[in-house]
C-alpha cells in the first residue's frame, strides 16, 4: 500500500473530512492542525503565531512586511550582523514544517492534510514515488459555499468572498515555497472533484488506489 497519502484541497471542498475518513479506514495516522504544535517544538515560535500565520499568509515576502523582522529575532540562534543571518519568519515556520512532515513520513504510514506536504515528500529524495499518493480535492463553488456557511460557519453574505481569498492565500503559499504550481494537475496522482464524488466515495476511491503492487 501506498505509505503516505497527502491531501491538498481547495476551501469548502470537504478535502480535511476525506483525508480524515481516509486513514480511519486505512488505519493511518492523520495529521492536519496537529502540525502546528509539531512545528512550533521544532521552531520555538508559539503555536498560536503559527496557526494565526497560516490564516493570513500570502507570500513569504508579503507575510515578513506585514509582520516585521524584530519577530524572526532570536528564533535560529543567529544575531544582526552574524555570518548566519535570521531567516524571513515565513522561512522559518516552512522549514519547521518541512522537517516535522518528513519525519511523521519517515515514522509510520500517515495521511497529511495541506501544508505543501506533496511537494515537500516527492522532493526530498527520501521516498520511492510508488510510496507516495499525492490527492487534490476540488468542489463546484456553490457546493463549496454551502459548506462553508453550514459547517465553518460562514456569514452567507460573504462566503464567496472569503473562499475565495483563502483559496488565493493557499496557492500563493504553496507557489511561493514550492517549484510547482497549487491545483495544477501535473503535481498529483488523483484530482477528485467531491461534488461530482460525494465525499464516501472519493475516500472509497483513495484507499482503493492506495494499494500498490
Amino acid at each position: 500500500m501506498s505509505r503516505i497519502i497527502t491531501i491538498s484541497r481547495e476551501y469548502g471542498s470537504g478535502g480535511r473530512l476525506i483525508g480524515k475518513k481516509v486513514a480511519e479506514k486505512l488505519n493511518y495516522a492523520f495529521y492536519d492542525k496537529e502540525l502546528i504544535d509539531m512545528a512550533a517544538q521544532e521552531s520555538g515560535l508559539a503555536p498560536e503565531f503559527i496557526e494565526k500565520s497560516e490564516q493570513n499568509i500570502s507570500s513569504g515576502w508579503l507575510y515578513n512586511m506585514m509582520l516585521g523582522s524584530s519577530y524572526a529575532v532570536g528564533t535560529t540562534g543567529s544575531t544582526p550582523g552574524s555570518s548566519n543571518p535570521i531567516l524571513p519568519l515565513a522561512d522559518q515556520i516552512f522549514n519547521a514544517q518541512r522537517k516535522v512532515i518528513l519525519k511523521l513520513a519517515e515514522e509510520k504510514p500517515c495521511v497529511i492534510v495541506g501544508r505543501c506536504a506533496d511537494y515537500i515528500l516527492s522532493s526530498s529524495g527520501k521516498f520511492n514515488e510508488k510510496k507516495l499518493l499525492n490527492i487534490f480535492i476540488c468542489a463546484d463553488f456553490n457546493d463549496r459555499i454551502e459548506r462553508g456557511i453550514k459547517y465553518y460557519g460562514l456569514p452567507a453574505n460573504d462566503a464567496k468572498k472569503i473562499i475565495t481569498q483563502i483559496d488565493k492565500r493557499r496557492a500563493n503559499h504553496y507557489n511561493t515555497f514550492t517549484e510547482n504550481e497549487w491545483g495544477n494537475r501535473k503535481n498529483y496522482e488523483l484530482i477528485l472533484n467531491s461534488s461530482y464524488f460525494g465525499i464516501d466515495a472519493a475516500v472509497d476511491i483513495i484507499c482503493n488506489s492506495a494499494v500498490i503492487d
